[in-house]
């Protein structure tokens, strides 16, 4: 491959869940080849635009913003924004002259890959959900390739463009279990005590978060430990709650910078049902209950967690009922060796490795067929 085909942009983001996966991705092309250029694009205001170049990457961002599901004059703003971001994607592309265009979903994958396709520029697809969203069945049309995580995904795309690889997922998590003893210190926690992960995404999830402020007596008084993955909307009010009660079992953070130590720590996981945060927790084989929200498109979330549930491989507990039972479900499972074994075990056998390894080849291949 001469340099000029060595450019590749990456677009997408808007959540963690799309974000770490690329770039995951990104690092598995450098170390096929350290001469590749990657340039990726995002939304601005997302937290891409601090993560991505926190990874060493270069991103651009377009002004995308999300439609409103409800009739709103809003949307007048949302599709002026999308004209414009769909002219900025032209120019970059024009500008890069990248081989192939990798979307991963979130705002700014559309505009990318649909100028790309028309430009006859090759594409592929990084679908992450068990239900694939309109965007991507739209942009399926034309892409190459489709990078998948479940069968059956051919209700959704054409058949011989799909390869089921699996979820990427941040490369320090392959092996978790030796860490166990450097995790709970980190953390600050115990050996001889049991370990809840409670994970609401990167920007948290409301429910999940008001569920265990509402039972922090309960919590406190169960002598089992936390690690409490807020979100960045929710940190300051749980926090203030938490150190106002003087709960020491009870470790809070905005966002865990190191998820191996969190997953070596934990023997059980509470979580939304993000499609990554499920590949993770296969990946790591850790007991789960899920969550799903039901404020994500098509309801994606609860068709992920049910892939899960369907295999005994998770609990799930729909977002209306886990402010009464996901407390006590929890402090149950945690202290049940057998049932906590039983998910576990379930859980590693729908897990996919070398996912980012197995889509750079792919991205590779229709480099060298351009």
């Amino acid at each position: 491959m001469s340099n000029q085909n060595k450019r590749i942009i990456i677009s997408g983001g808007g959540t963690g869940g799309h974000i770490f996966p690329a770039i995951s991705i990104a690092n598995a092309l450098k170390s096929i080849d350290p001469e590749i250029d990657i340039l990726f694009v995002g939304a601005k205001g997302r937290m891409e635009m601090d993560k991505v170049p926190a990874a060493g990457y270069p991103i651009i961002g377009l002004p995308i913003i999300g439609f409103y599901r409800k009739l709103s004059f809003k949307n007048i703003e949302v599709a002026l924004k999308l004209a414009y971001s769909l002219v900025k994607a032209r120019q970059v592309i024009k500008k890069f002259k990248p081989a192939v265009v990798v979307g991963v979903g979130g705002y700014a994958s559309g505009p990318v890959l649909r100028i790309a396709a028309n430009s006859q520029i090759p594409t592929l697809i990084q679908e992450q959900n068990s239900y694939a969203g309109v965007t991507n069945r739209i942009l399926a049309k034309k892409a190459n390739k489709i990078c998948v995580a479940y069968e059956h995904m051919k209700r959704f795309f054409p058949e011989n463009k799909i390869i089921l690889t699996g979820n990427p997922v941040r490369q320090d998590l392959e092996n978790t279990s030796p860490k166990r003893e450097e995790a709970l210190s980190y953390f600050g926690l115990f050996s001889s005590q049991k370990t809840i992960l409670v994970l609401g995404g990167s920007l948290g999830a409301r429910t999940i978060n008001q569920c265990l402020l509402d039972n922090l007596g309960k919590i406190s008084a169960s002598g089992i430990q936390i690690i409490w993955q807020t979100g960045s909307r929710y940190f300051n009010e749980v926090n203030a709650q938490v150190n106002g009660r003087n709960i020491q079992n009870i470790k809070v953070l905005d966002f865990i910078t190191r998820m191996d130590f969190a997953y070596a720590a934990a023997d059980l996981v509470i979580s939304r049902a993000g499609a990554c945060t499920i590949s993770e927790i296969c990946l790591v084989g850790k007991p789960a209950i899920l969550v799903p929200s039901p404020n994500v498109a098509e309801d994606h979330q609860t068709k992920n967690a049910q892939a899960l549930f369907d295999r005994d491989a998770a609990r799930m507990i729909i977002d209306s009922e886990a402010t009464t039972r996901l407390v006590d479900v929890a402090l149950f499972y945690v202290n049940n060796e057998q049932l906590l074994t039983k998910l576990s075990e379930n859980a590693t056998k729908m897990a996919f490795r070398n996912s980012a390894k197995r889509i750079a080849e792919e991205v590779i291949k229709l480099i060298k067929e351009k």
